[in-house]
């Protein structure tokens, strides 16, 4: 198979623009070819990621830049990266079984089934429409959609009402269970800290916050929110968020998959036959002739 890349630094066959799209026009053109502006392996050699060397560029860098340098192709300040991980360490690392994801890992300890599965299942139902990244898509969403309405002369309250009015809520506020979200604080305080809390898109967060709470609606933010406002204020888009956020959960993941695995099996919430209330089609016996 051939390599080929816009990047002249490490491109086999450099192809314009208009080529490149060509080619990817027809199907056939891209038989046994891999077009490529991304990275790639060059055996024994080095390893190249959007243009640059992995083994010479990013030999100090932390394994989140070089996540992130891969989702967006941008490189970022040592407070911002402080800021990212920040995200991933005090939000979603929860290593308590009983949360929705956690639970697929420890079900899959208990069933001994291999870490690798555990945390590629737990991560998959992260995608939950009221937990997990369902709510940071729509979060970040609402508040560039927002801001864009606002800026243009349109008043907060008008957006906010319009947004009820269509979607009977708005992502990233109120809380099943508690209307209080416990990560907010230590989150806001380490952006404060990095300088890093200034942004227009908190600062619209705690305006729309302020409007729910002093109407009828009576809804705080959630985490959801507060971080969707401070990755769009350095710049993040709906889909770069959403890619970021993908692996914020798995850190709490692997505690409750190795504690199922280190306990007997099936041990993790096991449930007696008659206490299932099973009202479906009476048992039958099979008729073999």
């Amino acid at each position: 198979m051939t390599l080929r890349s816009e990047h002249t630094n490490y491109s086999m066959d450099n192809l314009n623009e208009k080529n490149n799209m060509s080619a990817y026009s027809d199907l056939t053109a891209s038989e046994d070819v891999l077009y490529t502006d991304m990275g790639a392996w060059f055996q024994g050699e080095r390893v190249v990621i959007r243009g640059k060397d992995l083994f010479t560029e990013f030999k100090n860098s932390s394994w989140i830049e070089i996540l992130l340098f891969g989702i967006t192709g941008k490189n970022y300040t040592e407070d911002q990266i402080k800021l990212f991980n920040g995200m991933w360490t005090l939000c979603g690392s929860y290593p308590d079984p009983r949360i929705w994801n956690n639970r697929i890992a420890s079900l899959a300890g208990t069933a001994r089934s291999t870490t690798a599965l555990a945390i590629g299942a737990a991560t998959a139902v992260s995608e939950a429409k009221i937990y997990g990244r369902g709510p940071d898509i729509r979060s970040i969403d609402f508040l560039l959609r927002s801001k864009d309405k606002i800026d243009s002369g349109i008043e907060l309250s008008e957006v906010v009402r319009e947004e009820l009015k269509i979607n009977r809520s708005i992502a990233g506020f109120g809380r099943p269970v508690i209307n209080k979200d416990e990560r907010i604080k230590p989150m806001h305080d380490l952006a404060e800290e990095l300088d890093l809390l200034n942004g227009d898109y908190v600062k619209l967060v705690y305006e729309v916050e302020e409007y729910l709470l002093k109407g009828r609606y009576r809804m705080r933010m959630n985490i959801a929110s507060f971080l969707a406002a401070l990755m769009a204020d350095q710049g993040f888009t709906v889909r770069e968020y959403y890619q970021f956020m993908v692996l914020g959960f798995s850190a709490g993941m692997f505690p409750c998959y190795i504690d199922a695995v280190n306990k007997p099996e099936g041990s993790f919430f096991p449930l007696r036959c008659e206490r299932i209330n099973y009202t479906g089609v009476a048992q039958r016996k099979w008729n073999s002739k």
